[in-house]
């Protein structure tokens, strides 16, 4: 266990605790909600301007608590649940603005369901539970996909709305790809 002057320091030297970073996209995720309530063409850029600040907070708060040395098990908790609140906050908002299929969100969020189940019997046995590099590319993928579905409206002549669905399809195969690949490689994990 960590000094609390030695945290303190590390803290200082990294300007801001990683958890707070990942309290961001949890805070966030109410005023995405607000923003898709109303839907015309300002919201619909706030929304999207929103959720790329609290996406890019997950790449920074990972690297913080690597570069400082401020892992913690409320970070290891905290992080993947403010992803999937995020991710799926924007994912269900969109359905009624029929921007996404639900059949494609009902498979995201089922696919984050089980594997997050999959991974605490995982980490019960002491595995390394860490997503793999198609688990990475499924994020990146709905990331791009919801960013330019939750700006919906063209502008500047780029029909943001058929970007997103293209990139939605490429999000939905490594999705599920991604979540096979999980279940093959910890199958000895799994108890009939």
């Amino acid at each position: 266990m960590a000094e609390p002057g030695r945290v303190k320091e590390k803290i200082g030297k990294a300007l801001i605790h990683p958890n707070t970073l990942t309290m961001f996209r949890v805070m966030a995720v109410p005023l995405l909600i607000i923003l898709l309530l109303y839907d015309n063409r300002v919201t619909a850029i706030l929304a999207a301007l929103v959720f790329s600040a609290a996406a890019i907070t997950d790449y920074l708060d990972g690297y913080i608590a690597r570069r400082y040395g401020l892992v913690s098990n409320l970070g290891k908790i905290l992080d993947p649940l403010a992803d999937k609140m995020l991710v799926s906050t924007a994912f269900i908002m969109m359905i009624p603005l029929e921007r996404v299929p639900a059949w494609i969100v009902c498979i995201i969020i089922g696919r984050e369901l089980a594997i997050t189940g999959f991974r605490n019997i995982i980490s019960d046995h002491g595995d390394d539970a860490s997503a793999s590099m198609l688990g990475k590319y499924k994020t990146g993928f709905q990331i791009a996909a919801i960013i330019p579905l939750l700006i919906h409206f063209p502008f500047f002549g780029v029909d943001f709305h058929t970007v997103g669905t293209l990139l939605l399809w490429i999000a939905l195969v490594f999705t599920v790809w991604s979540g096979v690949d999980y279940i093959v490689r910890f199958r000895k994990y799994i108890e009939y």
